[in-house]
């Protein structure tokens, strides 16, 4: 009896594993759980919110230069 637990035991524990990897990296798990949670988390850019974050970095810039030209004139 010994013997066959052993061989059981074995396949139990390469299997398992094997399986699970086999599972989670199916293309229709992939793109229903994890494609769709990434959506959720991070949705798509629209233009309006690229707009308004590139006229921020663009007063920001704009701010920082003023700063380091009174900085240089005093």
């Amino acid at each position: 009896m010994g013997v066959k637990l052993e061989v059981f035991r074995m396949i139990l524990y390469l299997s398992f594993p094997v399986a699970m990897f086999w599972i989670s990296n199916q293309a229709e798990y992939f793109e229903e759980y994890v494609i769709k949670r990434k959506r959720e988390i991070f949705p798509p850019e629209d233009d309006f919110k690229r707009k308004e974050l590139e006229a921020f970095k663009e007063r920001m810039r704009k701010k920082r230069e003023e700063n380091l030209l009174q900085m240089t004139e005093e």
